[in-house]
């Protein structure tokens, strides 16, 4: 994904570490030997997105066409927003070559340092900045400015890195109002995770140029939730050519409006987990419609951390072995699984044993990767070791040990909540997921992880 900033949730899950359709599993050649070694693989194959939620702002408030916001008039837009999750967007100076408002690259945030949701004034983290794809001219005057050019995109292109208008040192040099004498943004808290975005043109916004005074509309714009840094541009390096220049330049949003819609979702890392060789027909884990044992899957479903149950490895039923899966390959500390990562363990079998494992389905509160409450049977009844796709054996479940929210912007979701363990509890069974009615939507365990074993 190009020019793609995601740190999203690496940075707040530091302890972390499918098919529907027919199992397409294989038989290895039986063999006289009632002991295999077996490699699981765990792969991420899920998609990861740059941003949580995105949009367009092109109609002011009043008008019931997309237009400029001229003096007087606002955009406005609701999103939903979690407490790691910032603002960001793009809106052009009209009247100028490639100018526009937005927040530097940490985006604005939705909540305070307290974890409470915000509601005021933040113009004074909203700066204008020179695109740096086109020469600039006297604002309203110039050829090629807004409201003067013969044409979209026909001005002298620069090839120039994005700057605050106070470090450009090169092109017409124009003493241009404090960002607050032209445009007023604020935040509103609704209720729950929402918010209202209220971009407002001032009525008083004007440029003194050599012809005369000059008004100063907003073009429509594109706005971005997101979790990590320099979701838009990066200050200092040429523009990412995915849309922002054709707002800059032209007012345009399209462009920029496909790119974001795109790369927009939930990504879904799976955290650390465990593995259980176990006896046949035993439940080590979890028995499906019963609550949790209260042995340590409770740490992995809410927060990742695998540190308790493995402590209480030995206390599960039918155990023979087991461990922890924490270390994607390739990396050198443990940490969440996330696309195009994998994690990978081996062990020794014999025939009439099962393998369980368990890792929690991140940017959730208490939802589980797992097989069956029994496991997966390691041998066929010939005892022949099992070798193929195994994603068809793995589901999603809910351990129902906290109350579900929206994932990845719940408050207690696990990349959104303050502390481990700090949403509110439950004490319902472990079941499917599918067979609960919480309202939200979840992946399927295919679009998420492909998971394999190999006899050796």
């Amino acid at each position: 994904m190009k020019n793609f900033k995601f740190i999203t949730l690496l940075s707040v899950i530091t302890l972390f570490a499918s098919c529907d359709s027919d199992d397409d599993s294989t038989i290895v050649n039986p063999s006289s030997n009632e002991t295999s070694n077996f490699t699981v693989s765990i792969e991420n194959i899920g998609s990861a997105y740059s941003f949580i939620d995105s949009g367009v702002f092109n109609t002011p408030v009043g008008d019931t066409d997309p237009g400029p916001a001229t003096p007087g008039k606002r955009y406005e837009f609701t999103v939903d927003a979690g407490r790691s999750q910032k603002l960001s967007f793009v809106t052009m100076l009209a009247a100028t070559n490639d100018l526009f408002f937005a927040p530097d690259g940490n985006g604005i945030a939705f909540y305070d340092d307290n974890g409470e949701p915000i509601s005021g004034d933040v113009t004074d983290q909203v700066y204008l900045w020179d695109a740096g794809t086109e020469v600039n001219e006297e604002p309203a005057v110039g050829p090629n400015t807004v409201g003067m050019q013969s044409g979209p995109d026909t001005g002298e292109v620069e090839n120039g890195n994005v700057l605050k208008i106070a470090d450009v040192t090169n092109g017409f040099m124009f003493d241009y109002p404090e960002v607050n004498e032209l445009i007023s943004v604020t935040i509103t808290h609704t209720e729950g995770t929402l918010f209202t975005v209220s971009i407002e043109d001032l009525a008083t916004a004007s440029l003194d140029t050599s012809a005369g005074t000059s008004v100063a509309p907003l073009s429509p714009g594109v706005y971005v939730v997101h979790g990590g840094a320099n979701p838009l541009f990066t200050e200092g390096e040429p523009d990412y050519g995915q849309g922002v220049e054709d707002i800059s330049e032209d007012g345009n949003a399209a462009p920029l409006s496909e790119y974001t819609a795109e790369n927009t979702g939930v990504t879904f890392p799976s955290s650390p987990g465990i593995w259980v060789v176990h006896e046949g027909n035993s439940m080590p884990l979890f028995t499906s419609g019963s609550a949790d044992y209260d042995l340590g899957l409770e740490n992995i479903a809410e927060d990742g951390n695998v540190s308790v149950l493995s402590d209480n490895l030995s206390a599960l039923e039918g155990q023979i072995s087991g461990d922890v899966f924490n270390t994607p390959v390739g990396n050198s500390a443990p940490g969440p699984l996330l696309p195009g990562g994998i994690y990978s363990f081996s062990f020794t079998a014999e025939t009439g044993n099962s393998l369980s494992f368990a890792s929690m389905l991140a940017a959730t509160n208490d939802v589980l990767f797992a097989t069956q409450d029994t496991g997966i049977e390691l041998f066929s009844e010939n005892g022949t070791p099992l070798s193929g796709d195994i994603t068809s054996m793995v589901y999603l479940w809910d351990a129902g040990t906290e109350v579900n929210e929206q994932p990845a912007i719940g408050p207690n979701t696990v990349t959104n909540q303050l502390a481990a363990d700090t949403g509110i509890n439950e004490t319902e069974a472990v079941q499917l997921i599918t067979d609960v009615n919480d309202g939200y939507d979840y992946p399927n365990v295919n679009t998420v992880l492909k998971i394999t074993i190999t006899a050796n």
